[in-house]
């Protein structure tokens, strides 16, 4: 009050000074005419939010306002100012913060001319698109950082990082990840900042140039809001000793936390990787340098972070990869335990340190901690052996002669099933009881394995192998473990229990049995209901297994209503337990937005598999839980509050003015013959049939189909459908990021691609050979007109009787001048201009006969061919999907007779016209795949049916329509307003609160 108070004093004078100063009344159209009684009273109906969203605005104004906020404020608390742990908090688009608790952060080096030849090159010439990808690979598998270095005496430096940067920003799958700025010229450094976007590090600043230099780029480094990398560097040169290291990072943040004020959380100091084995005396304890002077700096510099330059300390062994990698392994191993936050690594040249032969790393290790005078020698010697080798050629059969318990853990780790039941049999014969066995050497193997995963170090793939070696050991063992009696009832203790399900109306399971899988390596129960599970049965057995936590999933849209269905029955039932929100169509804002306000208990969104355990671990954690659910339902307060934001911001037009700014098509009359469209002249900007598509669209005649009608495919040859694979989402699905077959030699996924590859490729030629699947559908060219938004389905030629309407939406949001408001009906022309279009659709399975090789695969404990027979089954759908278009295109309707594109270039959709699929963004309602697989009588030509939410059974289907028109694009409808919706009601013959509940992804507005 005294604050406000002294605030209306000053504005008192304020207006004496500047009479005709005053600002319109914030909390009334009426003017000044109100008490500060009455304002005050106003103020207290508004409650506490209202009040602070506007005392900002009230010291401004006038005497009357400030006085009735103070008086409104008498006896209120100020808020709370909640204590946020220091953290070094980075971004692109999306957060990164390295905190305490953090794993390593991995840096990607290659976006560097000094670091990567073909960045350089790229860059040289001026090829900045492929350049980019590049930059896109390193985020893509894995790293947190992107390093971004334009250091090069042929180069305009600071040109040069200016474009790159302004090109990433407009690149969501590089930007999401901070940027490392990295020059040795501090202009670049500037320029960059000036362009980047969120919160960036600079590499470097030091002292190297005294003083007053270091402090004037500390201050510009504050003002433009970035973190930054300190060497170890001052006047006199380069830190090398352990001694001279911790006095120039001492000094530096000395200068940096008193005279800057510089957070130091945001300090990150690197002390210097050398070279280690060079032959030269002085260069022996370079490694134990920068270990002893990070653990030095963890303990005497609070908050400030450890960097440094992986590669350099394996210089001496420059072409002996196994040995470089071994040296690296076993470096970040000692270096990561002394406080090591991050670090610039090859990732593709990271082993796993238990795994390095003994023999090669006690003498690694000799070197890198000088244990004894002849350790470079040593080391050199015994490298020769290694010269010219692959890692798969330094391995060998060595760990069968290892005891019983370290072979078990080798088999896990490297999910080895050959001697897994003879192992387990020994490590039995071993155990005073079967159970043993269990807890003990296969328990410390699944640690190992969990902890290897969670350090970044396994991949997805790898893990689904150890669950299948584990899953047979303990298959072995259950036997033995129920004739004992005298153990009857005990099992071995879990970190919890976890009910899984996917929702009601859906099948879609994969992500479900991976999230499963990974945690089951984790030592967590998890009980899977399957697909297609009713709230009821969901939380019963979450009663009746006493559970620990639920977890959801669901592919389709209508899932999404489903979990918040769930969600509020657990509120009714007064559960209290966590609720875990998983699957492709889920997303942080949602679960935020719609799903976590209907429960009181936790709700967490799990974006995949690998953050599902730590999730668990955090909830289910005495020590962490009450800390992890407060900071979650903050986030998900500011989600809701930028949702909000977005949606009140976001400008849209209304449904009137989205039609009257839909596709200009001038449409001529008289259909004709393929054959005789193909000869007819096309306007400037249009292509002819077959070049794709077109930017024209004036004076179109739809050419009318060489093969009306339905089309059914039985068993259509396999082999013909896996050649037209796109395997680019096969490796996503297993969580391992980049284009294929670029990512069958990425530096750091690219060794267990090629065997997930392998392993593909054996089983998508069996399922040919043995005929382990089908592929059937039906295809229909039919007679179409559109109908304002809908679209018209003739039975015949007659075009008297509609076979079913298509309910089509518009995008709403405000365009830029010359960008139409989009809808599917635009490229079908209207029936009132008495031109005659033509319309396809589809619905194609290839996974007839899946379910019994799953459950046999399943039956012997075998979730990695599971997983992959299904993930296959999804490839071959979508094969059979794109091949089927090319007939339609080239043979059925014809339009594209003479069409001629590589399997890459159907794989870009270079080709003219598209098959929108309900669901999906052109035409994301569901339900209306009901009158679809009608008109095509899906279920009796293709044998493929739709559950009550429109999910189709096989899993592995593909169904939509299909669009002819030169100027037809994949477009996404985004949020609609209320007009539309209830637009949209009336042409389904539905109520608005049933046309919500179906369109709720695509809702501009809270309903």
């Amino acid at each position: 009050r005294q604050y406000v108070e002294e605030l209306a004093n000053k504005a008192d004078t304020y207006v004496s000074a500047h009479p005709n100063a005053g600002l319109p009344n914030p909390l009334s159209e009426t003017g000044y005419d109100e008490t500060p009684e009455q304002l005050a009273a106003e103020i207290r109906r508004w409650g506490e939010d209202g009040l602070l969203n506007i005392v900002g605005g009230c010291c401004g104004t006038s005497p009357a306002h400030i006085k009735a906020v103070a008086e409104a404020m008498e006896g209120l608390p100020p808020r709370r100012i909640p204590q946020i742990e220091k953290a070094c908090r980075l971004s692109g688009l999306e957060p990164l913060n390295i905190g305490k608790d953090s794993l390593f952060v991995n840096v990607g080096e290659r976006a560097n001319v000094t670091g990567s030849a073909r960045f350089k090159r790229l860059i040289l010439e001026g090829q900045y698109d492929e350049a980019l990808e590049i930059a896109k690979q390193q985020v893509e598998t894995g790293a947190q950082i992107i390093d971004i270095n334009m250091d090069e005496a042929m180069l305009d430096g600071q040109a040069a990082m200016v474009r790159f940067l302004n090109l990433i920003a407009a690149e969501p799958d590089i930007a999401r990840v901070p940027v490392m700025i990295d020059s040795s010229k501090w202009s670049i450094i500037e320029a960059g900042l000036k362009c980047v976007q969120g919160k960036p590090v600079i590499n470097s600043i030091s002292m190297k140039e005294g003083e007053a230099e270091f402090i004037e780029r500390a201050r510009l480094a504050r003002r433009y809001g970035a973190a930054v990398v300190v060497m170890a560097f001052d006047e006199q040169g380069q830190a090398d000793t352990q001694a001279r290291k911790q006095e120039i990072c001492a000094r530096s943040y000395k200068i940096l936390t008193e005279q800057v004020g510089f957070p130091p959380e945001d300090i990150i100091f690197d002390p210097n990787i050398f070279a280690v084995a060079t032959g030269i005396e002085e260069h022996n304890n370079y490694a134990v340098d920068f270990i002893e002077a990070t653990r030095w700096i963890k303990h005497n510099l609070p908050y400030a972070k450890v960097s440094g330059g992986v590669s350099n300390v394996s210089f001496s062994f420059r072409g002996n990869e196994p040995v470089r990698e071994a040296i690296h392994t076993a470096f970040l191993y000692h270096a990561i335990q002394a406080g090591m936050d991050m670090g610039i690594v090859n990732a593709g040249q990271l082993g796993v340190y238990e795994e390095i032969p003994k023999d090669l790393l006690e003498r690694v290790e000799d070197v890198l901690l000088n244990r004894r005078p002849d350790a470079t020698e040593r080391l050199v010697e015994f490298a020769e052996s290694f010269k010219g080798q692959s890692r798969e050629q330094v391995e060998d059969l060595s760990w069968r002669e290892a005891p019983v318990g370290e072979r078990l853990t080798h088999a896990l780790v490297k999910g080895i099933t050959t001697w897994i039941v003879e192992d387990t049999e020994a490590a039995r014969l071993e155990a005073e009881r079967p159970i043993h066995v269990i807890e003990g050497p296969l328990m410390n193997g699944m640690n190992v394995v969990g902890d290897l995963f969670g350090a970044g170090k396994m991949f997805l793939p790898q893990v689904v192998k150890s669950a299948r070696v584990m899953k047979q050991a303990v298959a072995h063992l259950i036997p033995f473990i129920e004739a004992e009696k005298a153990a009857s009832g005990e099992a071995v203790q879990a970190k919890g229990k976890i009910i899984m399900a996917t929702v009601k109306g859906d099948v879609h399971d994969i992500g479900k049995n991976i999230v499963g899988v990974v945690l089951q390596c984790n030592n967590y129960e998890v009980v899977d209901l399957g697909v297609m599970v009713p709230a009821a049965k969901i939380l019963q057995a979450a009663i009746d297994e006493k559970a620990d936590i639920i977890g959801l999933s669901g592919l389709i849209t209508p899932s999404l209503e489903e979990m918040a269905h769930v969600a509020k029955e657990m509120e009714r039932m007064g559960m209290t337990i966590p609720l875990l929100i998983g699957g492709a169509t889920t997303s942080l804002a949602h679960t935020a937005v719609k799903i976590e306000p209907n429960y009181s208990g936790p709700v967490v969104y799990v974006k995949d598999a690998s953050r599902g355990v730590g999730v668990c671990t955090s909830l289910l954690s005495p020590d962490m839980r009450g800390a992890y659910i407060g900071n979650l339902k903050a986030e998900y307060v500011a989600v809701r509050e930028r949702h909000q934001e977005r949606q009140t911001s976001g400008k849209r037009v209304s449904l009137e003015a989205a039609r009257a700014n839909g596709l200009k098509t001038n449409w001529l009359p008289s259909p004709v013959s393929p054959e005789r469209a193909a000869s007819l002249p096309l306007p400037a900007g249009m292509p002819p049939a077959g070049t794709g598509r077109g930017a024209g669209g004036e004076g179109y005649t739809p050419p009318a189909p060489a093969m009306p009608g339905l089309k059914v495919f039985r068993d259509y040859p396999l082999a013909e459908i896996a050649a037209r694979i796109d395997w680019t989402p096969f490796f996503q699905a297993w969580e391992l990021h980049g284009r294929y077959p670029r990512i069958l030699e990425d530096e750091v996924v690219g060794v267990e691609a090629k065997k997930l590859f392998a392993d593909a490729q054996a089983m998508l030629q069996k399922i040919i050979d043995e005929k382990w699947l089908s592929a059937n559908a039906v295809i229909g060219l039919f007679p179409a007109n559109s109908a304002g938004d809908d679209i018209e389905i003739y039975s015949d030629e007659s075009r008297s009787q509609v076979a079913m309407t298509c309910h089509a939406l518009r995008q709403q949001a405000e365009k830029p001048a010359g960008k139409p408001n989009l809808c599917l009906a635009d490229f079908i022309a209207p029936k009132d201009g008495g031109v005659k279009d033509y319309i396809g659709a589809f619905a194609v399975t290839a996974g007839i006969g899946i379910d019994a090789r799953v459950a046999e695969y399943e039956k012997h404990h075998d979730d990695y061919s599971a997983i992959m027979l299904k993930a296959l089954a999804d490839r071959l759908a979508e094969a059979f999907a794109e091949l089927l278009h090319e007939r339609v295109r080239r043979e059925f309707w014809g339009y594209a007779a003479d069409e001629a594109l590589s399997n890459e270039d159907l794989i870009e959709e270079k080709y003219r016209g598209i098959r929108p699929a309900p669901g999906y963004p052109a035409c994301p309602e569901h339900s209306e795949k009901g009158p679809l697989f009608e008109l095509l009588h899906a279920p009796e030509n293709a044998g493929i049916t739709l559950t009550e939410n429109f999910a189709m059974l096989p899993t592995a289907a593909v169904s939509g329509f299909y669009f002819a028109h030169p100027q037809s694009t994949y477009f996404a409808v985004g949020k609609i307003d209320r007009d539309q919706v209830e637009d949209y009601a009336r042409r389904k013959g539905w109520d608005v609160q049933t046309a919500e509940k179906w369109l709720a992804p695509n809702l501009g507005y809270s309903n």
